[in-house]
């Protein structure tokens, strides 16, 4: 990323939607955290609990939300927003640019001759395009990459270094995914007989829909015989697994080391807290939410909040929670009476 110049306070408040409280000339050169602000820096003060942060806050301005606005201590002049996060969308831009790849084939690269890859695309060192690759406008794919015969990429489709695509899977327009992360491996799929494991084979498809970003690391199984698919407009953190014949649905975020097991289907809008487990052939409604690590073995209904192992209702989870804490006191209790059973005193 490189550095643009500095953003006064009155161009930020105008690109954010928000109003300066003090002096609209200061200017900043970068975001920070409200405890790792210098001079230089306009200071992020998005939750109440980084507020005593602020009397050490050496940042030129603070970046704040109307309903911390009044908080003591810290820069006095202030831009402050309805939403710092969304505002951080506008801005961060603007203070910092990104380096693009320039358009063209490195010389490094294996292209198979009957792929065309068009002129403003970028392929970089090192990456290996099979057979019959179609290639959208304005894709940018980076070192090391493998894209399998049969692949398809979407226009303005970005692959980060070493990413891999194997053969025939499908990737939308204005696609995102990062360093290491494999799209259409094989699912894993065995029968067992005589206690010999016998691989079926995996000859479904795997489709990523428009605007999915997938973090690093991340792998996602082909289909069987059917597709594995990713709705249109989802988010994959880091480090998340889908298995063979899985439905994400549209818009919906997945985080980090979750994993989903075979021909699960999920509705729009979904959400998964990081290391939660889902067991296969299950149908999660539209707007749930899953909570960290929730040990998923049932279906959950549209707009549920489960958690816990294995998952039931949030409220329902965290009373039992709060019964299992009291549990020791509860031992001694009986312990005591107990005792004073075997004397012969039931007081």
């Amino acid at each position: 990323m490189g550095e643009r110049g500095p953003l006064t306070l009155a161009r930020a408040a105008r690109e954010s939607g928000g109003r300066v409280v003090g002096n609209e000339s200061v200017a900043f050169r970068r975001i920070s955290p409200v405890h790792d602000a210098g001079p230089d820096d306009l200071a992020l003060l998005a939750d109440r609990r980084y507020a005593g942060d602020l009397p050490g806050c050496a940042g030129c301005a603070l970046l704040v939300s109307e309903t911390l606005s009044h908080l003591p201590g810290g820069p006095s002049d202030r831009l402050v927003v309805e939403d710092p996060h969304a505002a951080l969308i506008r801005l961060l831009p603007l203070l910092h640019r990104r380096q693009k790849p320039e358009p063209g084939v490195h010389p490094t690269a294996v292209v198979h001759e009957s792929v065309l890859v068009p002129e403003c695309a970028a392929i970089g060192a090192n990456t290996v395009i099979g057979a019959k690759v179609i290639l959208g406008s304005n894709v940018r794919i980076g070192a090391h990459c493998v894209l399998g015969d049969g692949v398809s990429v979407g226009s303005a489709t970005e692959l980060f270094p070493n990413v891999t695509l194997y053969p025939d899977s499908v990737l939308g327009e204005r696609v995102i995914v990062h360093s290491g992360t494999r799209v259409g491996v094989d699912g894993f799929g065995y029968v067992s007989r005589g206690g010999v494991h016998t691989r079926i084979p995996q000859v479904g498809g795997c489709v990523i829909g428009d605007d999915v970003e997938i973090g690093a690391n991340c792998t996602i199984d082909r289909g069987s015989i059917g597709c594995t698919v990713i709705g249109a407009g989802s988010k994959l953190d880091n480090l998340v697994h889908i298995a063979h014949n899985v439905h994400i649905g549209p818009r919906s975020m997945v985080l980090a080391q979750v994993g989903v097991a075979g021909s699960t289907r999920t509705g729009e809008s979904v959400a998964m807290g990081g290391q939660a487990g889902l067991v296969g052939h299950l149908k999660i409604g539209a707007g749930a939410r899953i909570g960290a690590q929730a040990g998923v073995i049932g279906d959950v209904g549209p707009g549920e909040v489960v958690s816990g192992y294995p998952a039931r209702d949030h409220r329902t989870y965290l009373k039992a929670m709060a019964l299992l804490m009291r549990f020791p006191d509860v031992v001694k209790r009986v312990e005591r009476l107990e005792r004073g059973f075997a004397k012969g005193d039931a007081r």
